[in-house]
Parts: C-alpha cells; structure tokens; sequence
C-alpha cells in the first residue's frame, strides 16, 4: 500500500512538472491571434467628435489601421504621438482609426485635446467591437487589408518603424489598376 501512494505521488509530480516546463517555455503574455486572415468583423461606431455613424464597410477597398486605446493607458499616451505621424505620414495609404476602450467620452475627449487626434476616433460604448476582434488590452493595433482581411496586430505601443512596416505590407498587399 505504501509504494502505490508514493508512486502515485512521483507521477502527479511529473504531471506537474511537465505541465510548468512547457507553460515556463512560452511568452505567457502572447496569446494566440486567431482572427489572422480572417474577415474583420464588422462594427458601426460613433464618431467621438462628430456623432457620426463610422463603419468598418465605409472603409473597403482601403487599407486600416485600427488602435484600440484608452486615457488611462500610460504606454497609450505615448504611442498616440506615433499614431499621429502615422496618419499624417501614411494617411494616402491607409484609414487609421481608434477605438475607445473602456473609458469614458469625457475623459477620451480630455486625452484628445491633449494630444491631438488627426483621425477619427470612435467610442465602443459596450465593449462590444473589442470583444469581437479578441482585445486582451490597450494599447492594440489591428491592420486590416484593402479587402477586409486581419493581417496582424500589434500589442502593445507601436514604435515607427513597427507601423512603417505594417503599412509596406498593406499597401503591398492593395489591388491596383491593373489586377
């Protein structure tokens, strides 16, 4: 009786301990990105400035860049100035947008007059449009090809160089006049 007890404690240990190799063998903060090539789902959003009903179709046949970003965020205050240039930089290129994650207007609108906000902002009320594309946390970044497929996403703030890549590939990746 004594040696089924400590063998089943030696393989309960060696469960555990294969169970903690192979999860101390990942980037426990990487989560897997299933929506990769897939449509991006569709949203109508309010415009933050504006009011304006904004949707993911109004955008087909242009490439997008979607920030999903917040005022309390610290690392979103300091990516915004980048996503600024971005959409001045490379706004013939693609549609850049943000999302209002989890905030409020009031406090959204503050960050924005603070920081600038070149392109349409847009206020997901419920949460609704971030649960839909897998939002884990702000700062995150989608890039949407010309035909509505998710390229990729960026987690975390974007430096330049991150985003100029992003938008070769998109633009790349754009039909022309002769396809």
């Amino acid at each position: 009786m004594n040696w089924r007890i400590t063998l089943s404690f030696v393989l309960l240990c060696l469960g555990l301990l294969a169970v903690l190799a192979r999860g101390f063998g990942s980037n426990p903060r990487e989560v897997p990105f299933m929506l990769k090539g897939q449509a991006a789902p569709p949203f109508t959003l309010r415009a933050l400035d504006s009011g304006m009903r904004v949707s993911l179709e109004q955008l087909k046949g242009r490439p997008a860049v979607i920030n999903f970003w917040a005022s309390w965020c610290g690392p979103c205050r300091s990516e915004h100035r980048i996503l600024e240039w971005g959409a001045q930089e490379f706004g013939g290129q693609a549609q850049f947008l943000g999302v209002v994650f989890e905030d409020t207007e009031e406090n959204a609108k503050q960050f924005l007059s603070e920081m600038g906000a070149s392109f349409p902002q847009l206020i997901d009320q419920n949460s609704g449009v971030a649960v839909a594309y897998g939002v884990a946390g702000v700062p995150e970044t989608y890039f949407i090809d010309a035909q509505g497929i998710i390229r990729g996403k960026h987690v975390g703030p974007i430096d330049p160089e991150s985003l100029a890549g992003w938008i070769r590939e998109l633009s790349a990746s754009a039909p022309t006049a002769k396809q």
